[in-house]
């Protein structure tokens, strides 16, 4: 083998290298080594505030802070206060490579400021990808955010994830619209009615913030209305936001704007939009193109530039109350909102709550009402049904409608539709004994008999048998009535008491948003009310002891909610409107409806609260779980020297296939729940002491849940 052919020496100077190994060598002269993206690894960090502040998407407690990260010199420009980025968290101190943290998975979050140096003496690991530059929270948004997480003892993460949608893309690509200059202030119209309503409307033209609370008429003008205010707002070039309990109430309020100012001047906010479409419209509010929001209850975090009003409509709303953590109210989010902004607040709806009423008793908010002898012209006329009644009528022992009821409705489908509120959906869901009342019972297991539909006979609700011919073991009796009827079972025995009238219900599966003005029965259950137009000509209230008899503090107030919302579409007592109640007179819930007073009902309310220290008076929290785990929680927490601790009680068993409610065990499990209650003034230190606990708890990595919720809606 010659010497050419033979393999080079080592360390010889005029050896020629190999091909590949001189173009390897060329390329690493030429271009200095690229960072590998998400890891950056040896990458130079921005040369002016290097270290980015993060609050990584995270809803445990025990991280509810802010992390520090490195910012490469490539994301410098991106990476501004307020974007969408990836970071990777959970990297240790042993995960340390040329004094910078590596490792961990990527999990999204919000740059929330850049810092010249970080407070942290370890290393810092780099962001990890700036997900988009477009800068989605501000220091307003952030600070409300904030604010509702200590109020509700929650993460800020949480309700971050309730404040911003999830973004799209393509909706970020395309260009929001020029803002339109503001409009020209508009007239009283029908705030006429109300004794300071001129008033309050030429305060948010002038850029006041006046606070009230609205005790609104009957009748469908209350949409027109708050567009006056909203336009009132952007007269003065400022921003409205407007949050309402569903989307049917979101369209009236969409067209009544629409109607007034015209289109491109306020964005419509809610699920049915879709993901895309909805956050364009959050993105336009956002830049500052549309300077009014109206929207359902996640509208209530929406940022509006320069807000100069928040206005909310029937605050007693179940919807309006978050389901997911913190689980915040839309009320007393928009009053953090009127305070933080300093801006104007709207309170209103037909009901008015026991917290409505406290806003005005503190003087927080001035009441907003009509005269007495506008109320009187324009309510209808309210009768009522009670047991006494029904004792002497033997039409209402064994037929669904009472006879006072009965003419009503016919009187009514003479001049136009009627309405009947059925407190329940579907058809029979339990039956009894038709002579004396005694619940129907299963022979084989003592379950509770359903009727069923066609004429099939009683099955039991629990085993499923079928029991037919059997008798009454008190009086004999082989008939069987409804304890409480459905709706689809009202509709059915309307339709054979009217045979020659149309039939239309409107329910969970079919909600009706308007009907026509011939006559016709309209069978609801309580929210899914139609629309009549030119208003019902009679309103029927069925089983209003269901309602009222349900063992909760609100069931008085949120069976007058119920009866005024019904009654409220109803034509005044002048053309011959017409109200049937089937309740007890006597009750303080059905005074307030025949006097249509929700604001003395309210006050009376409150008044007793005070007296035994109930919410909203006192703030209360529950914590619910299993026995042990509640008392362990109980014996850890810090709780407040004047707190009171209430139970803990069992908590009802969630059958198996029934739905769940909010803060409800599991089905099958037994959980146990204990009320904390504190005087005023002491909330936030309860919240944060709540907080602080269940931190430690989700620390330690307890396996036993234990469900925390401030302010809980139902507290029995």
């Amino acid at each position: 083998m010659s010497s050419e052919n033979g393999p080079p020496e080592a360390g010889g100077e005029d050896t020629p290298p190999e091909q590949l190994a001189l173009i390897r060598e060329t390329v690493r002269a030429a271009k200095p080594p690229r960072a590998k993206p998400r890891t950056w690894r040896g990458a130079a960090l921005a040369r002016e505030l290097p270290v980015a502040r993060v609050l990584v998407d995270r809803g445990v407690l025990h991280l509810d802070r802010y992390f520090d990260y490195a910012v490469p010199e490539e994301l410098d420009a991106d990476a501004r206060p307020g974007v969408r980025v990836r970071v990777r968290f959970g990297a240790g101190r042993h995960r340390v490579r040329d004094g910078r943290r590596e490792g961990g998975g990527l999990v999204d979050g919000f740059l929330v400021e850049r810092l010249a140096a970080s407070d942290y003496s370890g290393p810092l690991a780099a962001l990890a990808q700036v997900v988009s530059p477009e800068p989605v929270l501000d220091k307003e948004l952030l600070g409300l955010a904030r604010a509702v997480a200590d109020r509700y003892a929650g993460s800020l993460a949480d309700v971050l994830q309730l404040a911003v949608p999830p973004r799209s893309a393509r909706a970020e690509r395309r260009p929001s619209p020029e803002p339109l200059p503001p409009p020209e202030a508009p007239a009283p119209g029908t705030w006429g009615r109300y004794e300071h309503g001129p008033a309050f409307l030429a305060a948010l033209a002038s850029g006041a913030a006046p606070r009230a609370v609205w005790n609104a008429l009957p009748g469908p003008e209350w949409a027109e209305e708050l567009a006056r205010a909203v336009a009132a707002t952007l007269a003065s070039g400022r921003g409205a936001l407007v949050v309402l309990p569903d989307g049917r109430a979101v369209a009236r309020a969409d067209a009544a704007l629409t109607a007034l100012l015209g289109e491109g001047r306020h964005a419509v906010l809610t699920a049915d939009a879709g993901p895309e479409k909805r956050y364009a419209q959050w993105l336009a509010v956002r830049r500052g193109s549309v300077r009014a929001v109206v929207g359902t209850r996640a509208a209530m975090f929406a940022p509006v530039r320069d807000l100069g009003l928040v206005a909310l409509w029937d605050d007693g709303d179940d919807s309006l109350a978050e389901q997911h953590a913190p689980q915040p109210h839309a009320r007393e989010v928009l009053v953090l909102r009127a305070t933080l902004d300093r801006c104007a607040f709207l309170l209103g709806g037909w009901n008015c709550t026991v917290e409505a009423a406290q806003l005005v008793e503190t003087g927080w908010a001035r009441p907003l009402i009509a005269p007495r002898e506008r109320v009187r012209t324009t309510a209808p006329l309210v009768r009522t049904v009670g047991d006494a009644d029904l004792a002497r009528d033997e039409a209402a022992r064994a037929a669904r409608l009472p006879t006072h009821a009965w003419q009503a409705a016919r009187e009514g489908l003479r001049h136009g539709p009627v309405l009947v509120q059925v407190p329940r959906r579907g058809y029979v869901p339990r039956m009894a004994c038709a002579v004396c009342r005694t619940p129907a019972r299963c022979g084989h297991c003592a379950g509770p008999l359903q009727g069923q539909e066609s004429g099939a006979a009683p099955r039991c609700g629990w085993c499923g048998r079928e029991e037919g011919g059997r008798h009454c073991p008190e009086c004999g009796s082989f008939r069987l009535r409804a304890q409480i009827v459905g709706a689809r079972r009202t509709a059915e025995e309307l339709g054979r008491a009217f045979p020659a009238v149309p039939v239309r219900t409107s329910g969970r599966e079919h909600v009706l948003d308007t009907v026509p003005p011939g006559p016709a029965l309209v069978v609801s259950t309580p929210g899914a009310e139609p629309v009549a137009e030119g208003g019902y000509a009679a309103a029927l209230l069925l089983d209003g002891w269901a309602m009222l008899g349900r063992p909760d503090l609100r069931a008085g107030e949120d069976a007058l909610r119920r009866w005024l919302a019904a009654a409220a579409l109803v034509r005044p007592q002048g053309a011959g409107g017409t109200v049937v109640v089937v309740a007890e007179p006597t009750l303080r819930p059905v005074q307030a409806l025949v006097r249509w007073d929700p604001v003395g009902h309210a006050v009376r309310e409150l008044a007793e609260r005070a007296e035994l220290g109930f919410p909203p008076v006192s703030r209360m929290a529950s914590v619910a779980g299993p026995a042990e785990a509640v008392a362990d929680f109980l014996r850890a927490v810090a709780l407040p020297a004047e707190a009171e601790v209430l139970g803990p009680v069992p908590l009802p068993v969630t059958a198996a296939g029934s739905p769940r409610r909010s803060g409800a065990p599991p089905p099958g499990e037994h959980w146990e729940r204990a009320l904390v209650r504190v005087p005023p003034g002491r909330g936030a230190a309860l919240a944060a002491a709540l907080k602080a606990a269940q931190a430690s708890r989700t620390a330690r990595g307890s396996a036993a849940p234990v469900w925390v919720r401030v302010d809980p809606l139902d507290i029995g």
